[in-house]
């Protein structure tokens, strides 16, 4: 073992001797001795000195705790002799081992050992073999000002972690001790795809939210195991391990959630279980998952099952130490209210501390002031969960998963990041707060009416910037000129909009006229008219941040901004000059092809060289205005004086050495310099020095210049550097300054971003609805919990589900492009008593005329018919037009009066789920199940095909009795499509339908034919059940072979024969198709 020991060491760094070893005692009392073998160990302590001995010669025994083995110590093996760089690199390598890092070596950044060879070929980086006294260590880099493109590609491409190492200058004792080395380089940052804060590659139009996972591990598990140690001594970290052996989640374990957007501060936790955690993540879209290490040898567990549906990405991270809530303010921008922290769940709490323990360890200390989390359990808000987005394609399409052709994108008007964020906030979690519903829509009202207004407020909202991200890179530390340049110009629009509306709201108070603006039912709206306006500017502060507007303003010097950046981006395109010219002459065509199209970039921090050619330069731009501070102003006078003096000794030494071309330069080699150029005058400088007798020391010559020092150049530099560099110094400290005056605005920033977005969306709205003709929906809340008994046991006008002429948002948009119209269609549905019985047992059971009354439409449509004739657009658009009501939109529809929905559900398509071993029939029953559990009286859902999985038997007997269920259970609003035509039959059977007393109506499309093989389709609904579903018409548009379609032909004549039906006999005929798109009836 010993010498196995030493052998393996030996191995790892040659010049460990065994002398190293000496200090070890071994007692020969052992019983374990090792056995006398021959083994001989080898001794080197000189160039020529060679010693060995046996090692049964060794005494023998344990080894005294006394004198512990000196090289137990990991730390100690600092591996081969690599150059300082490269160890530092080796250094951060270890310490973040799952990361990829990026090493800043003046102007590139750069990979090392094997992570070049990895990730250099992904990147389309050339990977190179740096030569060391240890060998040849593998590395690639680049260009720092393409840091942004390589962090995408291993950020969001390749989901990877990245670690970004920086240079920091060493003081002079660090120096010594890294032998002379200018920099010491440290990670400064973790950036993973859920961690994203200003990153040019972050998308601006959506959340970038990273979400802890917490799970009771010890309370799940029960009985299994237990914390305390046992009679034999058991730890309780054994006993833990055996619990989390057999921890199997169930569908109703517990768990917390927290989620935050790091570029933005928004914080929120929720209280769910397993079974909905699909949905909420569907919700939020959280780019990164983060889970406690403990659960990460468990992948059976339930929770990854659920995580594995949409490809989440998955972090382990350590949960050390538990932080209590009075942990947390140090991270907020403010103390959480007392009610609020009540009633966080320990679950919560707990997903709360590993989520900011996570951030926290990315950001590498860099400073956080998060908005205090909200809890999601206290937000009215709609249920939409995961099947329901994606089969009505709200946020992407189900076909190719892209944006186009979304919901979203249908509606989408904003003009501020910010605004297209919040929009997709309120898209996935409409609100189901009346008064909050109306707030928007009277909003969206005022700006249909007054264009002129909206165009105004459209016009300064583009003026502003992205104030909740900009905010947010301060609280962070960051920030830079130009992001306190936008933030002044977004306060100064804010100053504006309110003038504006301001002036609007006393315009209306001279003229009460104008403030009652006239509902879709005839009444007049108090709360609308400009008195809209009123909460939204009561929510704006902007003394303070107009103050710190004035002081960015009389600070930062513009100009000076716009001539640095020009001078970046002239060095940029130099460098990609330099690298075109360098693979055109010795690279091929796919060095060609991975070059950037554009040098613009960021600003970046430069290299010394830059910075002490910068402090001589006289055309060197400067980021704060003279005028900034008092001592700002003193110190430009006195550099302007320098450089005044500078002039006139340039002129006197060209005088003194009758050289024209003489100039006073610096270069980081020689130091500040006299240099001419040209044969005439370089003679002209030396025989004057001889003449002189002034020897002239030529420090630098070529074949057309000289250089030369001179003590009163060197002198005056030497003053001119050190004015500069105090005039940085000051400018830095000013600059602290305004960061510190935006973090002491942070909340009133963050308050008055909120309302420009809320104004953004509105604006929106108000634009979608004059394009395209659309109307504000009526609202109310009929089944609320404090009503009547009186108001609930009735199916009022004024509670039922109304929308007359609606259309499909996203197919209406589609067919408008081609030139089409769109089929407009009602759908009339009452809303259930909690006490109405909806059935009764056969057809001559007594139904009272009242109860008939209140079901005259029906809470649940049967709805037949063809294929392609529009059954579940339909049922989508109402869907749709339910959701887009409750955002404060307008809707589709030339008019809509709907009650309040609590949940919208939608079993729609068809899908299987191979990886979690579920059939298109299992999927379609998971989804029914959860519906049937779930829905609620105030719900609305929509179902297709119900049953198509499985045998015709097995299929309708499923189908009617989900249908049953929504009817008799959950009571709530519903439309069922369905080809299974005999439930037509068991609903009456059953007496359910409207005629008979009980809540079912049946609605249908048809085919209009012309008897000569030509049909549309009827995309309007008329009353009644269509048998007929024209299946063989559809395969003729899809062109199926004309021999199948003979085939399936025979097969359905003599099926139909067998069952005494008629015939389709239309597809006999040549076919001439001929698809209705104009509106019918």
């Amino acid at each position: 073992m010993l010498a196995s020991r030493a052998r393996g060491l030996v191995g790892r760094r040659a010049k460990y001797s065994f002398s190293r070893w000496q200090s070890l005692t071994l007692s020969s009392s052992s019983p374990n001795a090792l056995v006398a073998t021959r083994w001989t160990v080898e001794q080197v302590r000189g160039k020529k000195t060679k010693s060995s001995m046996k090692l049964e010669d060794l005494p023998q025994g344990p080894i005294r705790s006394a004198d512990p083995l000196p090289l137990s110590k990991p730390e100690e093996d600092e591996g081969p002799a690599y150059p300082t760089v490269v160890l530092q690199a080796r250094h951060n390598m270890q310490k973040f081992e799952n990361c990829v890092l990026l090493t800043r070596v003046g102007g590139f950044y750069e990979l090392y050992f094997g992570q070049a060879e990895e990730y250099g070929p992904l990147l389309n980086l050339k990977v190179a073999q740096k030569k060391t006294n240890a060998g040849p260590v593998p590395m690639a880099g680049f260009p720092f000002f393409q840091l942004d493109r390589f962090l995408k590609t291993l950020v969001l491409d390749l989901n990877c972690y990245v670690a970004i190492a920086e240079e920091f200058p060493n003081d002079p004792g660090d120096k010594v001790k890294s032998n002379g080395l200018m920099h010491d380089r440290r990670v400064t940052r973790v950036i993973t795809p859920g961690t994203l804060i200003d990153e040019n590659f972050i998308d601006p139009y959506a959340n970038n939210y990273v979400m802890a996972i917490h799970i009771n591990h010890l309370q799940e598990s029960g009985a299994s195991g237990s914390a305390e140690p046992d009679s034999s001594g058991e730890s309780s970290d054994d006993v833990e391990s055996e619990s989390l052996a057999t921890l199997q989640a169930s569908a109703t374990t517990p768990i917390g959630l927290a989620w935050v957007d790091i570029s933005t501060g928004q914080f929120y936790t929720q209280s769910t279980t397993v079974a909905a955690l699909g949905s909420i993540l569907s919700r939020v879209g959280p780019r990164e998952v983060v889970v406690d290490e403990v659960l990460e040898s468990q992948s059976d567990h339930q929770l990854f099952s659920v995580l594995a549906e949409d490809k989440h990405l998955i972090t382990f991270a350590p949960h050390s130490e538990h932080l209590p809530l009075s942990a947390w303010s140090p991270m907020l921008e403010s103390d959480i209210p007392t009610q609020t922290a009540q009633g966080f769940t320990p679950d919560e709490i707990q997903a709360g501390s590993l989520l900011l323990q996570y951030v926290g360890d990315r950001l590498q200390g860099l400073s956080m002031k998060l908005q205090p989390p909200l809890r999601y359990e206290n937000m009215s808000v709609m249920t939409i969960d995961k099947s329901t987005m994606r089969s009505l394609e709200i946020k992407q399409t189900i076909r190719d998963g892209t944006f186009r052709g979304s919901l979203l994108h249908s509606i989408r008007r904003t003009v501020t990041k910010g605004g297209a964020r919040l929009l997709n906030t309120w898209l996935s979690a409409p609100s189901t707060s009346l008064e909050t519903i109306k707030a928007r829509q009277d909003l969206v009202e005022y700006f249909i009416q007054h264009p002129d207004l909206r165009d105004e407020i459209v016009l300064l909202l583009r003026r502003s910037h992205d104030s909740q991200r900009l905010v947010q890179k301060f609280a962070l530390g960051r920030g830079d000129p130009d992001d306190l340049i936008a933030l002044a110009n977004t306060i100064r629009a804010t100053q504006e909009i309110v003038t504006l509306l301001e002036a609007t709201k006393e315009l209306n108070h001279s003229q009460p006229e104008l403030d009652n603006v006239a509902t879709e039912e005839g009444q007049q709206n108090p709360g609308s008219g400009a008195s809209c306006f009123t909460s939204l500017l009561s929510r704006i502060n902007l003394i303070e941040p107009a103050s710190l507007a004035n002081r960015i303003n009389s600070s930062i010097d513009e100009e000076g901004l716009v001539q640095q950046h020009r001078n970046e981006d002239s060095e940029a395109s130099q460098l990609m000059t330099l690298a075109e010219d360098v693979v055109a002459s010795e690279g091929t065509q796919s060095d060609a092809s991975a070059l950037p199209k554009s040098t613009k970039k960021k600003k970046q921090t430069g290299s010394i060289r830059d910075h002490y050619s910068a402090a001589t330069d006289d055309t060197t731009t400067f980021t704060m205005k003279p005028d900034a501070s008092p001592g700002l102003r003193s110190l430009h006078a006195k550099l302007l004086s320098l450089l005044e003096e500078k002039s006139t000794l340039a002129e006197g030494l060209r005088i003194r050495y009758d050289a024209a071309s003489l100039t006073l330069r610096w270069t980081p080699n020689l130091g500040h310099v006299c240099h001419v150029k040209g044969v005439k005058d370089m003679r002209k400088v030396t025989r004057d020095s001889e003449n002189n007798d002034e020897a002239v020391t030529v420090v630098s010559s070529s074949r057309s210049t000289r250089a030369f020092h001179a003590p009163e150049w060197t002198a005056l530099g030497r003053r001119i550097h050190q004015t500069r560099f105090e005039v940085g110094i000051e400018e830095q400290r000013l600059f602290a300054e305004l960061r510190a005056l935006v973090v002491a605005n942070l909340v009133k920033l963050r308050r008055n971003a909120a309302v420009l977005d809320e104004l953004d969306v509105a604006a929106s709205f108000a634009r979608l609805a004059s394009e395209h003709g659309w109307t504000r929906p009526v609202l109310h809340d009929a089944t609320a919990p404090n009503s009547s008994t009186t108001t609930t046991s009735t199916s009022t006008p004024q509670t039922q589900h109304i929308i007359i002429g609606g259309r499909h948002p996203t197919v209406e948009a589609g067919l408008r492009e081609q030139g089409r119209s769109f089929t407009k269609n009602d759908c009339l549905l009452s809303t259930l008593p909690l006490n109405a019985n909806t059935t009764t047992t056969s057809r001559s059971s007594p139904s009272s005329s009242q109860t008939q009354n209140q079901n005259q439409h029906g809470a649940l449509h049967l709805i037949t018919g063809p294929n392609m004739a529009g059954k579940s657009t339909y049922l989508r658009q109402n869907a749709l037009i339910t959701i887009l009501s409750q955002i404060g939109s307008w809707v589709p529809a030339s008019y809509a009066s709907l009650p309040i929905t609590d949940a919208v559900y939608s079993r729609v398509g068809s899908a299987d789920n191979l990886f979690a071993d579920q059939s298109t029939f299992m999927v379609e029953m998971l989804e029914t199940a959860s519906i049937l559990r779930s829905a609620t009286p105030r719900s609305f859902v929509i179902m297709d095909e119900i049953g198509r999985g499985t045998t015709p038997e097995d299929g309708l007997a499923v189908a009617f009795a989900a249908l049953y269920h929504l009817l008799t259970i959950n009571k709530c609003r519903a439309l069922f499509a369905t080809h299974y035509h005999g439930l037509a039959d068991l609903i009456e059977e059953r007496g359910m339908h409207v005629s008979q007393g009980g809540a079912v109506e049946c609605y249908c499309t048809d085919v209009e034919e012309d008897g000569a093989g030509g049909f549309v389709y009827v995309h309007k609904l008329r009353k009644g059940v269509n048998r007929q579903s024209h299946a063989l018409k559809v395969a003729r548009l899809a062109n199926l072979p004309e021999t199948a379609i003979t085939i399936a032909r025979e097969i359905l004549e003599r099926t139909n024969k067998r069952r005494g039906q008629t015939q389709d006999t239309s597809l006999h005929h040549d076919t001439h198709t001929k698809r209705q798109s104009a509106d019918v009836g």
